[in-house]
């Protein structure tokens, strides 16, 4: 859009001063007939501009014109540029637009706070992602995506963690969440707010009917709230005893993204601490054993008995399909 590319080539002019048509329009992405046009209009508009011809010409604005449309401190810019910089969770299919929107936006930085925004850029990343996970598939996220941003209604078929088929359900969405590279979707089904793991929908479907969303609904405090009854339900979980040896316990926290550990890590047993008791909560038993067994003997789980016995039982299995070792 003109009004966009215009707020650009201000911005641009301000930040870097006289700069050759030919430079500005491969910024922008545009012939130079068009920053000539784009100059004029700037000029109608009542923005002292010009452009000069010739070896020493090119386009700037008057001296002493500034023009600040973010008010930004020097540790908001860096903020910014650290968390918004880089990093963020792809699947929506904005990172080109996040990438063309900050090169705007240092540009229309105050001159003393721009450094500290480009050294944050430089300096630091922010990976959302989980070590040992694989990205998720999202087929269906950019459907999800429309029906929260036109507050529509949403046809869903959506297969529980626990279910082998899916069920179909309409759902009105309130919004998504990105947690550690995994997409979730909040919405409400028969009233009730309720959090969609976004790759377990296998199919989606935007509605005619427009979504109904609670007047003055804050969307972080819900996620917190669900996250919370998550965390505390008691019975749809298995409480789960382990012990890891010390030497690898760094590791095992690290990797620990799926299971909620519970705290305060308990004692250590063993010469030196040789091993540290965890206390964990996993969905069911499945995923408890699939991750343990990543550990092999630097992790024994204690309880319940029931999980120790089919740790064992996967062993055998995994013994016997290795007859020759």
């Amino acid at each position: 859009m003109q009004a966009d590319r215009l707020l650009a080539l201000l911005l641009l002019l301000q930040a870097n001063g006289r700069l050759s048509a030919t430079k500005v329009a491969r910024e922008l992405e545009v012939s130079t007939r068009t920053i000539y046009r784009d100059l004029d209009a700037l000029s109608a508009a009542g923005v002292p501009v010009y452009a000069e011809r010739g070896r020493n010409g090119g386009c700037a604005l008057l001296p002493g014109f500034r023009t600040d449309v973010t008010g930004l401190t020097a540790a908001e810019a860096q903020a910014l540029f650290i968390f918004a910089g880089r990093g963020l969770p792809g699947g929506l299919g904005h990172e080109g637009d996040l990438t063309s929107a900050l090169r705007k936006l240092l540009a229309a930085v105050p001159e003393p706070h721009r450094p500290a925004a480009v050294r944050a850029r430089e300096r630091v990343v922010v990976d959302p992602t989980a070590w040992a996970r694989e990205a998720e598939p999202l087929p269906h996220l950019a459907t999800v995506q429309e029906a929260v941003w036109s507050d529509r209604q949403l046809r869903l078929r959506y297969r529980s963690s626990d279910a082998e088929v899916g069920r179909e359900l309409t759902v009105e969405p309130y919004g998504l969440v990105a947690k550690a590279g995994t997409w979730y979707l909040i919405a409400a089904e028969d009233g009730e707010p309720r959090l969609f793991r976004a790759s377990r929908i296998e199919t989606a479907t935007v509605l005619d009917a427009d979504a109904r969303r609670p007047a003055g609904l804050d969307l972080e405090a819900l996620w917190l709230e669900l996250r919370r009854r998550w965390d505390d339900r008691g019975g749809d979980g298995l409480a789960v005893r382990v012990r890891v040896r010390t030497t690898n316990l760094p590791r095992f926290l690290r990797m620990s993204v799926g299971p909620t550990i519970a705290p305060p890590v308990q004692g250590q047993e063993g010469a030196g601490g040789g091993w540290t008791h965890l206390g964990l909560r996993f969905r069911s038993e499945g995923p408890a054993v699939a991750f343990l067994l990543g550990f092999g003997g630097d992790v024994e789980a204690l309880e319940p008995a029931s999980l120790r016995s089919a740790m064992a039982a996967s062993g055998r299995a995994i013994a016997a399909r290795y007859p020759e070792a």
